[in-house]
């Protein structure tokens, strides 16, 4: 007899498939996208709370079809993200508190007010070193989408540099996820006017290349994408 799935595991596949539909509304919303790698098959979808856990975890880049295309996010969407806020609400601490108030936001320009906890102080290289940094905010990737701004953005925006250097060295440590994830932190520096030291086109390119073969890593790597050429 197979051993029942953990919670966890389901929650991450829930999350895998979530970020497979987005991906999907993404590069389909304009009829063709940037070259980015695609990712494995899709597994098959998950249970309702399971679904709610997925989309809580993926938090803005539900909506990042909307914001990066103009297609208006599907109301169904929208309630599907508002009831996970609801069911599985902020743990009121932590790095990921600034996801939530991102999403919380996004919800309330939707017609879906709802509140978010205050987030604690955005991270700084001057407390942990620029590789330490550069992680923290690699987990903060879902917020690099426009329209959106606040202290993390502002963030970036003070160290371009570090960066950078994150990015090239995930690259070079053949952290693929933490890689995408900076990178498309560089493409949002590029689409708001700030430089950045590492050339854009090649990397992307790169990272096509050597996916892991996630939804999640080829849905920041097509975000990316979209910000450079914007």
């Amino acid at each position: 007899m197979p051993f029942a799935e953990s919670p966890q595991r389901e929650f991450a596949a829930a999350t895998e498939w979530a970020a497979g539909r987005t991906l999907d509304a993404l590069t389909g919303a304009e009829g063709a996208a940037p070259p980015t790698p695609a990712p494995a098959p899709a597994p098959a979808a998950p249970e309702p709370q399971a679904l709610l856990a997925g989309v809580r975890v993926l938090g803005p880049d539900v909506f990042a079809p909307a914001l990066l295309t103009g297609a208006p996010t599907p109301p169904e969407t929208t309630e599907i993200v508002a009831e996970a806020f609801r069911v599985f609400p902020s743990d009121e601490s932590g790095i990921h508190t600034w996801r939530d108030r991102a999403t919380a936001e996004l919800l309330t320009r939707a017609g879906y007010p709802v509140s978010a906890p205050t987030p604690p102080p955005p991270p700084d290289p001057g407390e942990d070193g620029w590789q330490r940094w550069s992680v923290r905010m690699a987990q903060l990737s879902c917020l690099a989408l426009p329209t959106l701004d606040g202290p993390v953005h502002q963030r970036a925006r003070e160290h371009p540099l570090a960066l950078a250097r994150g990015a090239a060295r995930a690259v070079l440590r053949r952290d693929h996820r933490t890689s995408a994830r900076l990178v498309r932190w560089l493409a949002w520096l590029h689409r708001t006017g700030t430089p950045s030291a590492l050339e854009l086109p090649p990397l992307l390119r790169q990272l096509a290349l050597t996916g892991d073969g996630t939804a999640r890593s080829a849905l920041d790597l097509t975000v990316a994408a979209h910000l450079a050429a914007g």
